[in-house]
């Protein structure tokens, strides 16, 4: 009597759990249990409790039942609710429009209401959000012959939304000696330069967009306090894959630049000399 208490009380237990769980049958028979999360048409995912994340091939499917909702794309509309299949066919259980039937290979994107608002907050993402880059800094020291001393510092950082790119960068450098064959000699400077600028990008088309750009560069030992150059134009993404990109660009720029500490090489002598050497010129 217990037993078949505890076995009764096993396979209700696990019906519950199925009754509330996404399940995928196999063409081969297989069967998967847990949460579908997304399709691109080519692959589903499912969120298993005892295998984490599973990937199937989307023609490997015979069948797919969802308890909760999700957003289905179907032939370029999308449909949000429960979905089940029958022979070739998904059907969509919608609150407002009920049952949307299509057949399963117009299904070019599913997901679960958390891939759903994961992927509408990416296509709006705030300004702290959705940066990726890196920072990097170098010091070498030498002695010997020479003692030289180089530092090198350099970022770049980008933000990219559904349809605008931000690139902003930087490096500097900064290098000195103060021995050449083993003589001592004052410490002089051999390098002091930084550089830095931005890029905003955003698309008009999947192929055109437009671009605004600013460079920023300044030179100590060029006595060049500042040189900018300010620009912007039209761009074709001619390239553009996740592992590749390729843009080619069209514009205009303005370029200014500022100088100082420069003496005249041969500057002119006082005015009063030159009315005093005039005189005395027989």
């Amino acid at each position: 009597m217990y037993k078949k208490f505890v076995t009764g009380l096993f396979l209700s237990s696990l019906l519950t759990i199925l009754a509330f769980a996404d399940q995928v049958v196999l063409k081969n028979g297989d069967r998967l249990t847990g949460s579908i999360t997304k399709s691109d048409g080519k692959t589903l995912v499912i969120k298993t409790d005892y295998a984490g994340d599973i990937t199937v091939k989307f023609d490997a499917i015979q069948s797919l039942t969802s308890t909760g909702d999700l957003h289905v794309t179907l032939g370029g509309k999308t449909a949000v609710g429960p979905l089940t299949t029958t022979g070739t066919d998904v059907i969509v259980t919608t609150k407002t429009a009920g049952q949307v039937e299509a057949p399963i290979a117009s299904v070019t994107l599913m997901r679960s209401p958390a891939e759903q608002a994961a992927y509408e907050k990416s296509l709006h993402p705030g300004w702290e959000e959705g940066w990726a880059g890196g920072a990097n800094i170098g010091f070498a020291f030498t002695a010997g012959n020479s003692e030289t001393k180089n530092l090198n510092i350099g970022f770049n950082a980008t933000r990219t939304g559904a349809h605008d790119k931000l690139l902003l960068y930087e490096t500097s450098i900064y290098s000195s000696t103060s021995k050449l064959a083993q003589q001592p000699i004052p410490t002089q400077t051999t390098a002091n330069s930084n550089n830095g600028g931005l890029r905003y990008d955003h698309d008009f088309t999947p192929r055109v967009f437009g671009f605004g750009a600013g460079d920023f560069f300044n030179n100590a030992l060029q006595d060049l306090d500042l040189r900018y150059i300010l620009g912007g134009g039209i761009g074709l993404h001619a390239i553009k894959t996740p592992n590749t990109t390729l843009d080619l660009l069209a514009g205009i720029n303005y370029t200014h630049e500022n100088f100082s500490g420069l003496v005249e090489p041969n500057p002119l002598p006082p005015r009063s000399l030159i009315t005093t050497l005039i005189a005395l010129r027989p």
